[in-house]
């Protein structure tokens, strides 16, 4: 029999936690292609990456520099973050049965307020955030360093994830992943592996 991996890393955006990005262009009354269009480029990643901070992220949010409602902005996001259907109760039984899990994510400094609402960390612990790595996956070396911290082989490792491109990236480097649809299916899968 094949044995489970020694170790789980969790995407959290839109695989634990609702995603309010996605709320963005009702916030400011556009389509994704206006807003994709006004918005300063790369400036998200930018942030994401940890090498710009949240007031210089939002002041030139616009390429032009225009103002807007920064404080219902924040609010935007510390509002709709809320765990997935079903995804807590899983974390839980998983945690229960003792396995190693950490959080492999592409996100800012803003994993705090997802921190303070939600108590991911009761969990899994925030381990691996490009806001402090300095890498975004699907970039190989984002799981090749997650793994050789955790002094695991890749191949011992389980990385799940809402994104193909992602999942794809882990592969890459001969770690096992899994795509994840809803927390039912993903609880198939992970049973499969007999990790639960």
């Amino acid at each position: 029999m094949t044995q489970p991996p020694s170790v789980l890393l969790f995407d959290v955006m839109d695989t634990l936690v609702h995603d309010p990005y996605r709320q963005m262009p009702h916030f400011f009354g556009m389509s994704w292609q206006e807003l994709a269009e006004t918005r300063k480029p790369d400036s998200w990643i930018d942030f994401e990456l940890g090498h710009i901070d949240e007031a210089t992220f939002l002041d030139g949010f616009f390429a032009d520099g225009r103002p807007f409602d920064q404080t219902g902005f924040l609010a935007l996001f510390q509002e709709g973050y809320r765990w997935l259907p079903g995804v807590e109760e899983l974390l839980s039984d998983l945690h229960i049965a003792g396995h190693e899990m950490h959080v492999l994510s592409n996100y800012p400094l803003w994993y705090q307020r997802i921190e303070a609402k939600l108590q991911l960390s009761t969990y899994l612990p925030w381990t691996f955030v490009s806001c402090h790595t300095g890498i975004r996956k699907p970039a190989p070396e984002a799981f090749l360093r997650a793994a050789n911290s955790l002094e695991r082989d890749p191949g011992q490792c389980l990385f799940i994830d809402n994104m193909e491109k992602n999942c794809r990236g882990a592969q890459s480097v001969g770690m096992d992943a899994l795509l994840f649809v809803d927390s039912d299916s993903l609880r198939q899968d992970l049973s499969t592996r007999h990790l639960l």
